[in-house]
This record gives C-alpha cells, structure tokens and sequence, in this order.
C-alpha cells in the first residue's frame, strides 16, 4: 500500500473511533440526564397547573405549594374518580394513543381535532381549608392554526366559573396565535361563565365582546390577527367542558356522587 493510502487509513480509522467515543458520550449523558430532565418536566407541569388557577406563589416552592393540589383519575364517560389507577403512574397522553385506552374520534364529534380521545383523564383538586372543594383544575387540549395546544382551565367550587386558563405547549405564531400566552388575554377570563342551563355557553369570539352585551357573562375576547387559533381555543374549552369532556365530572361534583 503506498503511504497517501496508508495515511487516509489512519485517519478513517481516528474519525471512526472519535465517532464511537462521541457517540457513547452522548447516550450516557442522556441516559443520565433523564431523571433530571423528568423531573424538571413533572416541576413545570406542576408550575402551570398551580398558574392556571392562579395559585403559584413565586416566594414558595413549587413542590410545597402543589401539596394541597389533590391529583385524581377521572372515567370521562362515567364522570367518576377512578379509584383503581394510580395518577402518579398514569400517562394521558399515551392513553389517547391507545386504542384500547381510547376512541377514535371524527368529523363533528372532534371539533377540537383530537383524533383520539382518552377514557380517562387527570384532574387536579384544591380544598379549602375545611375540606370543601375550592378549585377544580382541568387538562385541555385541541389544535389550533399549527399545533396542538395543551393547557389547563381552572373553575372554581361551583364548577361554572372559571378562574383561570393557561397554555403550557404550542406551537402557535409568536405575536398572533402566540398571544394565548399573554397575561393580558389570560386575565379576562377569571368570573366567565361556563354553563348557561345545562348547556355549554362559553365562546371565544372572533374580535371583541361587544360594549353592553346581554352575554358577555359568557364571552371572552379573540385575538387579534389570529383567527384559527381564536377558533382552536373556542372549540377545545367547548370540547372539554362538554358531554365528551369533564362536565359528567362536574355535574357529580356538583351533586356529591363523583367517587
């Protein structure tokens, strides 16, 4: 072999073994870090649930703060805590990927466009100091103009008013659909309105509610520029507080028959 061919095979040999290295070091960072990364995951999720109902105290702790936040598995057809599934161990969102966790879902019976829907789902429970039922915290999601948005909306004890509403993942055009994560639009849905009767009454409109709207109760602003999205967040919170959704959960609430 002459030594131009010598010297290319030293080096393909140098740049295998430098990618062999390169890789094992990369895999055994990642399979170290995972814990940490879960653990930061589970922490930020725990952040914008104690958010969305306006309970995060950035003086405390999240860990301490989320201890009077009682985690529950809810049957969606039921609307019934299900008491033989551990919530700490359950995972919605590979249940809604699991047929035999979930239905599929079209045409008008998934306007919110999740293709699946899971049998079961995770809520988040605060009592007041006597016991009684404060806060009920709800996961939602739906797509909007790019992306599935997932968040929380929080009602109060009577599981009509909303006290809060937060996205935590999007995907959603910074300064347009982006504008789901402005404090501004987040603060004028706390006092709305969810049920008018028995019948989900709730609506994001396209632009703004009227000056002196005999429905206002129930009308939240759109966003400016950002129609698709607007339309993605009025069908999904329609969605999950409808029939498909939490409202069996609510009514059971409401009447003391959910466990």
């Amino acid at each position: 072999m002459s030594a131009s061919g010598e010297g290319l095979g030293r080096i393909l040999t140098v740049a295998l073994g430098l990618c062999l290295v390169c890789s094992m070091v990369v895999s055994t960072a990642a399979v170290l870090l995972k814990p940490a990364q879960q653990a930061n995951k589970t922490l930020d999720l725990k952040r914008n649930i104690l958010m969305a109902a306006g309970l995060l105290d950035p003086s405390m702790s999240v860990e301490e703060q989320f201890e009077q936040v009682e985690t529950r598995v809810v049957d969606l057809d039921e609307g019934r805590f299900a008491d033989g599934v551990d919530p700490a161990s359950f995972d919605q969102r590979e249940a809604a990927k699991d047929p035999a966790q979930s239905r599929a879902l079209a045409g008008d019976e998934d306007p919110a466009k999740l293709v699946r829907r899971e049998d079961q789902a995770l809520v988040y429970l605060v009592r007041d100091d006597a016991g009684g039922l404060d806060k009920i915290i709800l996961p939602i999601r739906g797509y909007g103009l790019w992306s599935t948005m997932y968040g929380f909306m929080a009602l109060e004890s009577d599981g009509n008013t909303v006290a809060g509403l937060g996205f935590y993942e999007h995907g959603e055009t910074p300064g347009l659909g982006g504008e789901i994560d402005n404090p501004n639009w987040k603060a004028i849905w706390p006092g709305k309105q969810v049920y008018e009767g028995d019948q989900v009454a709730i609506q994001v409109l396209k632009g703004s509610v009227p000056m002196g709207s005999d429905e206002k109760q129930w009308q939240v602003d759109g966003l400016s520029g950002a129609t698709l999205t607007t339309k993605g967040v009025d069908k999904l919170v329609r969605y999950w507080l409808g029939e498909q959704g939490f409202k069996p959960l609510l009514e059971n609430l409401r009447r003391g028959t959910a466990s």
